[in-house]
């Protein structure tokens, strides 16, 4: 039987995913050969201290559970938009966790940022050196000529006679790695999306709607193989998934997190295509089970510390890592009460623009 939610907001882990039912008939993908989505720990950098106390201890409102559930029922990209420190790109590693979708691929955009960084890196540099060392290989100079047979795609380039091949120069990106046909959706994090060049979320729309993409240097190389398969380094670890023929198409959608900050509005054809999810700054009872989560039951000072807090935002932007500093400081440095406050007031700046208040 289907489950909803799938995603509960608990922080317990769970095979739920596998009870998802299928797709939307235009949203069923058929990729292959099937791949088994990593284990949690196989990517160092997903598994950092921060990532996984953050993963552990999100805190989920109603909204953010339905609106989730509804991302990967209807194989959407989930679109969360709030001011910083709402815990905008913490989501994703909440629900990597408790789904057991493997390690969070992140991409960090930027203004430079183009869907090519995102899909796979090639580096033509490096080839180039390995066909000029393999020239100079002794059997080279005596005149051997180059195998080329039925090599796997890309082992041999007839124009340089490059024995080390393509796939041995490329590597996928976040974006290309989760579009691999992974027996379970992969979770990936675009993070600030709204600070792209203007034409990358357009370009995204084809690849998220298509769930593929081909890698041109692939495809001209398997022309001059009898099978067509290259194995391909994937992002975050040194595994490597066979592609064949140059294309990779997905089997099961990632769940994929855009976030921004609302420095930018996106074209109406991106906004359809995705299931919107604004966060609000938290409500004293929130930011209480946050502060709970994160640091064990709140004190009569920290109390103090979230009223304060939550009465100077309502005068400008301040994020929730804030007050987590100032209570874990009150609670550890073993200052006096006026210290204290002044340390927090210092703790607390508003951020992104100047605001005015007498309270603190």
């Amino acid at each position: 039987m289907p489950l909803w939610p799938v995603y509960t907001g608990t922080n317990e882990p769970h095979d739920g995913i596998e009870k998802l039912p299928p797709p939307p008939p235009w949203r069923a993908f058929d990729g292959g050969p099937l791949l088994r989505a990593p284990d949690a720990a196989a990517d160092a950098s997903a598994v950092s201290p921060d990532r996984t106390h953050r993963a552990a201890t999100y805190r989920a409102t109603e909204q953010t559970v339905q609106l989730v559930n509804a991302a990967l029922y209807l194989r959407r990209p989930l679109l969360v938009t709030g001011p910083p420190g709402t815990g905008k790109s913490s989501l994703v590693y909440a629900v990597a966790r408790e789904l057991r979708l493997g390690p969070v691929l992140r991409w960090n955009v930027t203004s430079r940022s183009t869907l090519h960084d995102g899909l796979y890196q090639y580096d033509p540099l490096s080839r180039l050196y390995a066909a000029r060392q393999e020239a100079a290989r002794p059997e080279r100079a005596g005149g051997t000529a180059p195998a080329t047979g039925g090599a796997p795609a890309g082992t041999t380039d007839p124009a340089t006679g490059d024995g080390s091949g393509i796939e041995h120069h490329l590597r996928l990106g976040p974006l290309g790695t989760a579009l691999l046909p992974y027996a379970r959706p992969r979770a990936l994090l675009i993070d600030e999306i709204d600070k792209s060049d203007l034409d990358l979320p357009n370009d995204l729309l084809n690849v998220l709607e298509e769930g593929q993409y081909d890698i041109p240097e692939l495809v001209r190389a398997s022309r001059f193989a009898a099978d067509g398969v290259a194995e391909v380094l994937v992002d975050g670890t040194d595994e490597r998934v066979p592609v064949a023929r140059g294309r990779i198409r997905c089997r099961a959608f990632p769940f994929v997190v855009l976030t921004s900050n609302g420095e930018r509005e996106f074209p109406p054809a991106f906004l359809r295509r995705c299931v919107t999810l604004h966060l609000r700054q938290p409500d004293d009872r929130h930011l209480a089970g946050i502060v709970r989560a994160h640091l064990g039951e709140p004190d009569a000072y920290a109390q103090t510390l979230i009223e304060r807090f939550l009465a100077r935002a309502g005068v400008g932007d301040l994020a929730t890592d804030q007050l987590l500093n100032a209570i874990y400081l009150a609670r550890s440095a073993g200052l006096d009460s006026e210290s204290l406050d002044q340390l927090a007031e210092q703790l607390m700046p508003f951020l992104g623009r100047s605001a005015q208040s007498d309270v603190f």
